[in-house]
């Protein structure tokens, strides 16, 4: 019951203007968030890199409906893609891209124009040295997610795609994209879904991740595991174990922010760790989703508003 509240929540606009204009200082958000400014987010993946993490570079935003706002957004990600390949980050950072911010929902022609931009920061990238990877949002734009992709990796086999476990699909899905060179990131999703479509029950999006995770693993792509939960880490650790894989065959994601103690301790034993770096002012949607996906980081909230208030 508290997720769907919060997950209504990420979209009332009323709500939002209450939050955003509360007196919760820089301090708070920025557990989860990394600055409002270019300049700051490759600075947090600077001190990243420097305890041996990697990171994936989110510049905040969605549900673009404005052509402007959209192509805004595309040179957003190429000044980002300069600084960091000016900065000497491409080899630790790439950036995540969401599909809705450069123009997917966009009336008309906006998958054209989505793909497009995406295909500009894609060039972009590859030229500074780095990846792009495609974020998954709710499941109405799903296949118009993959199909945009499919069309990007004619060029840019190298970009990611991201399913989540939660739906009903997403076995089928890897099955499609656990291929030689395909980088996917599985995460357990994070909107709010219709029971036809997805998964309700904990246990049930944890099983379903455990069958998607086996794909991937014992297939020739990339798999990148986004996960807090120790119990999927382990598993894991043991699927690799069985399938032999190297740990550079493979990595684990988690969110800027939270569990940075176990971030550290993947990184020293070695393995891939992958930090998701989301920045920018439009942090009110992602920041709601986060305290969906785990209660105890809307106590955090709220003990910061209770403080700072």
């Amino acid at each position: 019951m508290l997720r769907r509240v919060l997950l209504s929540m990420s979209r009332s606009g009323r709500i939002r203007h209450l939050v955003e204009t509360a007196p919760v200082t820089r301090s708070v958000v920025a557990r989860f968030v990394a600055g409002t400014s270019a300049e700051e987010a490759v600075s947090a993946v600077r001190e990243l890199a420097d305890r041996n993490l990697l990171a994936s570079l989110d510049h905040l935003g969605e549900d673009t409906l404005v052509r402007e706002q959209a192509d805004a957004t595309r040179e957003a990600y190429l000044r980002l893609l300069k600084l960091l390949g000016d900065g000497g980050l491409t080899g630790t950072t790439e950036v995540s891209v969401k599909l809705s911010a450069v123009g997917q929902a966009l009336p008309g022609d906006g998958e054209k124009v989505a793909l497009d931009n995406a295909f500009a920061i894609c060039e972009a990238a590859r030229a500074a040295g780095t990846t792009v990877t495609l974020d998954m949002e709710d499941h109405t734009t799903t296949d118009s997610t993959l199909g945009i992709l499919r069309d990007l990796r004619a060029d840019f086999p190298e970009t990611g795609a991201v399913l989540q476990a939660y739906l009903r699909r997403t076995e089928a899905d890897c099955r499609d994209l656990a291929h030689e060179g395909s980088r996917v990131r599985l995460c357990k999703g994070a909107y709010k879904e219709p029971e036809s479509v997805a998964f309700q029950g904990r246990s049930d999006v944890d099983r379903a991740y455990v069958r998607a995770l086996r794909v991937l693993m014992q297939g020739p792509g990339y798999p990148m595991v986004a996960t807090h939960d120790p119990r999927l880490v382990a598993i894991t650790e043991e699927l690799a174990r069985r399938t032999r894989r190297p740990k550079d065959s493979f990595e684990f994601q988690m969110l800027y922010g939270i569990r940075p103690h176990e971030q550290e301790r993947l990184a020293r034993q070695g393995q891939q760790m992958r930090v998701y770096v989301p920045y920018g002012d439009e942090w009110y949607g992602y920041l709601v989703r986060r305290m969906a996906e785990k209660p105890a980081n809307l106590s955090f909230f709220l003990r910061a508003v209770a403080t700072k208030g």
